[in-house]
This record gives C-alpha cells, structure tokens and sequence, in this order.
C-alpha cells in the first residue's frame, strides 16, 4: 500500500514531481506552497505552478508564509501544523519550497521528510544548483534524493543518479531533463523508502549554488569566452545576460566561442566582425560570437535578423560593468 504524502513545493520543477506521484496513484491531500506573487508588466498576483495543479486536482493548499511557530508570521505556522496533523502524511515531499522546515515538521510524518534536489550532493547546496552547475562547467549533475534535515540541503542521501550537462544546456533545457528524472526518482525512494540506506554527505565535498541576483546580469567582457558563453546559458532563462552599447541595453541569449585568434591589442567589449552568422566579440580570453540577441522591450532573434533592426559595427565596444558587478566574488 502507497504511503499518504503532504507535498512542499512552488515552481515548475516541483509540480512536475507533483504530477508524476499523482498519476501512479498516490494520495496526497495537502500541498503547501509559497504565496502568490505579483508578476509581469501589469503585476498581477499569479499562483506558483504547484498550487495550480493541485487545484485542478482538488487537493486542499495552505501557502503559509512561513512554518516556524515562534516567528514572524506564527499564525500561518499554526494553521500549516494544524493542517498536517489533519492530513496524518506519512510522508512529507519537498521540492524546491522556498522555506526551510522547522523541527516540528521534520518530526511529524512517520517515516520522514525526502527532498528532490537538482544537484549531485553534496555539490550544489542551496537555491541555484542547475544554473551554478552550468556556470561552473560541470559535466555533469543530476537529482538526490535526500532525508530532509534542519541544516539546509545536509540530511542523508537515499537515491541519487546523474546526467550529462550537454554543451548547448541551458537553465530551461537543464531544468527539464531534472525535473523529468526528479520525478522519476521520488516515485522509486518511496517505494524503498523504510529499506533503501542512507549516506551521509562527506562535509569536505560541500559546495553552495547561492541564489542568482540580478546584478549577476551584466556580462563582463574582461572574463575568458569560455566562461561568458556559460554563463550566457547559466542565465537563461533568468536574469538574462545582459550588456549595454551607449544608452542601448541589449540581452544576449546564445553564443558560440570563436575559434579565429584575437588580436593582442584589442579592448575586451569590441566588436571585431558583424555578420549574419553572429556578432563576434573580443573577450578577456579569446571572442565570442553572439548569434541571439534581443534589445529592450524586443523579442529574442536570430544575428541577422537583429542586425537589419540594430546597427552593430566592428570597432563599437560593449560595456564593461564595475569591477564588482557581473562576476560573483
């Protein structure tokens, strides 16, 4: 017999779970999730992804904004508490929630609190694994499934299985294929799960994929190609890398590394060749040619097509941000 389940998850990546565990059967009669938050040009409140699948699905929704009774908000604690104790979870699944869960809660399922997470722990701790992931060049990564503990992303692993990082990855096409697996994964920990063993993450393996900010944008021409041109795909689909030519802000959303050399004595930011194939770019390192760009409140176009809106010329430079914006220190 399948284990009751209360579900703790917001975006995209944890509905996918949500749905998977749902259509093979699983009962699940609460979803916690975060509020709703405003959101485009007229900034209208809209729901995270996981309460609109529960609500097609009937299941009750509580989105407290926070779990911990003595803090700023122990109302909603209250009535998050008195919600699972109703629901009697044998399980709790958490998937990129947004709140970290206070002991009260980790000790309320009988058989504990698992957490699909994006990363291959202990690599990839935190907010940002799958965008870190690309940025730093891994070559791989992948989802764990992990015993929520009070330390954030440190409980015990029970599954883990990796995947291929391919050069042209995204944070969209990444999530993707994680999310996919994630949900695969919970569905197999769950069947195992008063079996499979635990393993604790080796303390001196731990990395952390902080939360991507906006400043984070701004692409600095100074850095090698190699690592624009991953964080061009680490940053896509938010913030979006951004750089500025005059007062014109423009996003670049792919690119390739150039494999011409570059001369020794050009800036980093200039622009070397302009074709259709792509706006080629002299780096801190090597060139990289821009072959999607998309100007502000414009739609994301191929080289050519840009070119024939926005005038680009050889011998133009980009911008370069501060010494401490575009790079995280």
């Amino acid at each position: 017999m399948k284990p009751t389940l209360a579900f703790a998850g917001t975006p995209d990546f944890a509905r996918v779970a949500l749905q998977g565990l749902l259509d093979v059967g699983y009962r699940v009669p609460l979803v916690l999730t975060q509020p709703d938050r405003p959101a485009g040009r007229g900034m209208k409140l809209h729901a995270p992804p996981v309460k609109q699948l529960a609500v097609e699905r009937g299941i009750s929704v509580l989105q407290p904004r926070s779990l911990r009774l003595d803090g700023k908000y122990p109302d909603d604690a209250a009535a998050a508490r008195a919600a699972l104790q109703a629901a009697g979870p044998d399980v709790i699944v958490v998937a990129a929630y947004g709140l970290l869960l206070p002991r009260w809660v980790l000790g309320l399922p009988r058989l504990g609190c698992l957490n699909i997470h994006a990363s291959l722990l202990p690599r990839w701790r935190g907010a940002a694994p799958i965008q870190r992931a690309i940025e730093a060049g891994d070559a791989e990564t992948g989802v764990s499934i992990m015993q929520v503990a009070e330390a954030l992303d440190a409980g015990d692993v029970l599954l883990a299985e990796s995947l291929p990082i391919a050069a042209l990855d995204t944070a969209a096409t990444l999530h993707d294929k994680l999310a996919a697996l994630g949900a695969r994964l919970i569905q197999q920990a769950l069947a195992g799960v008063q079996t499979l063993p635990r393993t604790p993450q080796a303390a001196a393996a731990v990395s952390y994929a902080h939360k991507i900010e906006k400043a984070e944008a701004a692409i600095d021409w100074r850095q090698s190609a190699a690592v624009i041109e991953r964080r061009i795909r680490a940053f896509d689909p938010f913030p979006g890398a951004t750089t500025r030519l005059g007062d014109a802000a423009i996003k670049i959303w792919k690119s390739e590394i150039e494999s011409a050399p570059t001369a020794q004595d050009v800036g980093a930011g200039q622009i070397l060749r302009v074709d259709d194939a792509g706006v080629v770019v002299a780096c801190g390192t090597g060139a990289l040619r821009l072959t999607e760009l998309q100007r502000a409140g414009g739609k994301r176009l191929a080289a050519g097509e840009f070119l024939r809106g926005f005038a680009l010329a050889a011998g133009q430079s980009f911008a370069l941000p501060p010494e401490h914006e575009g790079t995280r220190q």
